[in-house]
C-alpha cells in the first residue's frame, strides 16, 4: 500500500505520459477504422460492437504481462446527425438496433482506451459516405457546419492555454503576458460562438470540457460554452500540468436541445456508495466495477444485455450509476461534434486523442471569419515547436565541425 501511495500519477512522472500516448495511439486507430466503416446503410449496431471488439484487441496488445489495469475508457458510439450525446443502441430494442446511417448525414464517431486508469476519449464528425462525397468536396451548409467546428476547436484548444505561457521576447515582455488576465467564462462562450455564428451555425448549448484524472473523466474543474443555466458555469481553469478533454458541438440550428423519450444505454459509476437490495441489481454493479470501473460503458457490453437492463435500474435510482440521456437538437437540425484529450505542459498544448488533421480546402463556403482579434489567436501556434529540431540542428553542426576538424587533420598529415 505504501509503494502504491509513493507512486507520481502526474504528468511529472514520463510514464503517465506514456501511458496516456498509447493509450490514444490506440484510440486513433480504432477511430479511423471505424470511422472508414461509417457509409450509407450501415447499422449503427454494428459499427459500435466492431468498433469495441477492435477496442479490445489493441489493448490486448500493449503491456503485456504487467500488473495495471487497461480497458475501454468510452465504448465505440456512432451519433445520427442531430443526436448531440454519444449514441450507442442495444440489440435487444430491435427498432434501434435496425437504424441505419444515411447518406451525407453528418455522424459523431466517439471512443477511447485507458492505461492503468490514464484514459484518452476522442470524437470526430464525418460526412457518410454517398455518391455526393465521394470526390472528396463538399459546399452548402454541410461545409459551413464543418468549417464552423473546425475552428470553433482550433480556438478554444488555445484558449486552454495559461496566460504568457508561450510567450515570446524580453523577460519583461513575458511578465507581461503572463499578467495578463485568463478570459472568463462568458468571455470564451462569447469568442467561440463568434466563430460559430461567423459560419450560420450556432453552439450547442451546455457543451461542456473536464478535467481529466486518474480513473476520471469529469474532475473537478470544467468549462461550459453556451451555459443553459445558472449551474453549468465553468469551475476553474487550465493549468499546466493537467489532462483535459476538450469538447466543440455546433448546430445548424439555434443550438437548443431536447432529450428524447427513449432508454439511456450509456452509464458510468459514480462515486455514491449504497446497499443494493435486488440480487440482479448487485451481480449487474459488479461485473461493470470489475470490466469499466469508474470509465463509461453500453449496456450491450455486459455478459446478458436483458438482465443487464434490469440491473441498472435500482442502481441508478439509487444514484450508484449515472445514465447519460439521450440528447438531440431541439430543431432536428444536423450536429457536430469534436472532443480533444490534452495535455498542457510548459511548452503549451500537447494533442493527445485528437480527430484527424482537417483538409480545410475540401469545405467550399461562401463564408468566413471577420473579428481580426479572433484571426490574430487562430494564427498563434498551440505549442512552442518540440526540441526534435534544435537538437538535430546541435547535432549536424557537431557533425560538420567534427568534419572540418577531421580534414584539416588530413591536410595537416598530409604536410
Amino acid at each position: 500500500m505504501a509503494d502504491e501511495a509513493a507512486i507520481d500519477y502526474t504528468l511529472n512522472n514520463p510514464d503517465t505520459l506514456t501511458k496516456y500516448k498509447t493509450a490514444a495511439q490506440i484510440s486513433h486507430k480504432v477511430l479511423e477504422a471505424v470511422s472508414g466503416w461509417c457509409v450509407e446503410g450501415a447499422k449503427i449496431l454494428s459499427l459500435c460492437q466492431r468498433g469495441d471488439k477492435l477496442l479490445e484487441e489493441e489493448i490486448a496488445k500493449v503491456y503485456k504481462g504487467k500488473k495495471i489495469s487497461k480497458g475501454i475508457s468510452h465504448p465505440t458510439t456512432v451519433s445520427p446527425s442531430s443526436y448531440v450525446t454519444p449514441y450507442t443502441p442495444l440489440s435487444s430494442d430491435a427498432e434501434e438496433a435496425a437504424t441505419a446511417l444515411k447518406p451525407n448525414e453528418p455522424v459523431k464517431v466517439q471512443l477511447g482506451a485507458q492505461i492503468d486508469g490514464f484514459g484518452t476519449i476522442v470524437c470526430d464528425t464525418i460526412l457518410v459516405k454517398s455518391e455526393k462525397t465521394q470526390d472528396g468536396e463538399v459546399s452548402g451548409r454541410e461545409a459551413d457546419l464543418m468549417l464552423a467546428t473546425y475552428y470553433a476547436n482550433e480556438l478554444l484548444l488555445r484558449l486552454m492555454i495559461p496566460p504568457g505561457l508561450l510567450a515570446s521576447g524580453t523577460e519583461e515582455e513575458k511578465k507581461k503576458a503572463a499578467a495578463e488576465k485568463r478570459p472568463t467564462q462568458s468571455k470564451i462562450s462569447q469568442m467561440v460562438e463568434t466563430v460559430v455564428k461567423s459560419y450560420g451555425c450556432n453552439v450547442v448549448e451546455g457543451t461542456t470540457s473536464w478535467l481529466f484524472e486518474r480513473n476520471e473523466i469529469e474532475g473537478k474543474k470544467k468549462i461550459v460554452l453556451n451555459p443553459p443555466d445558472k449551474e453549468g458555469k465553468t469551475e476553474g481553469s487550465p493549468e499546466v500540468g493537467e489532462v483535459w478533454g476538450v469538447e466543440i458541438g455546433v448546430s445548424l440550428g439555434a443550438g437548443k436541445v431536447k432529450t428524447l423519450d427513449q432508454r439511456p444505454t450509456l452509464h458510468r459509476r459514480t462515486t455514491i456508495t449504497y446497499q443494493l437490495k435486488r440480487p440482479s441489481s448487485r451481480q449487474t454493479l459488479s461485473e461493470i466495477v470489475k470490466k469499466f470501473g469508474n470509465f463509461p460503458f453500453s449496456l450491450r457490453q455486459l455478459d446478458d444485455e436483458r438482465a443487464a437492463k434490469v440491473g441498472v435500474v435500482e442502481c441508478v435510482r439509487s444514484n450508484v450509476l449515472r445514465q447519460y440521456e439521450v440528447v438531440t437538437d431541439k430543431d432536428s437540425a444536423p450536429v457536430a461534434r469534436l472532443l480533444t484529450t490534452i495535455a498542457i505542459t510548459k511548452n503549451g498544448v500537447v494533442r493527445l486523442g485528437m480527430p484527424p488533421a482537417v483538409d480545410v480546402s475540401r469545405y467550399k463556403s461562401d463564408k468566413k471569419i471577420t473579428d481580426d482579434s479572433i484571426l490574430k489567436i487562430l494564427e498563434q501556434p498551440a505549442a512552442k515547436p518540440t526540441g526534435a529540431k534544435g537538437k538535430n540542428k546541435k547535432k549536424k553542426k557537431k557533425a560538420a565541425k567534427k568534419s572540418t576538424e577531421e580534414e584539416e587533420e588530413e591536410s595537416s598529415e598530409a604536410e
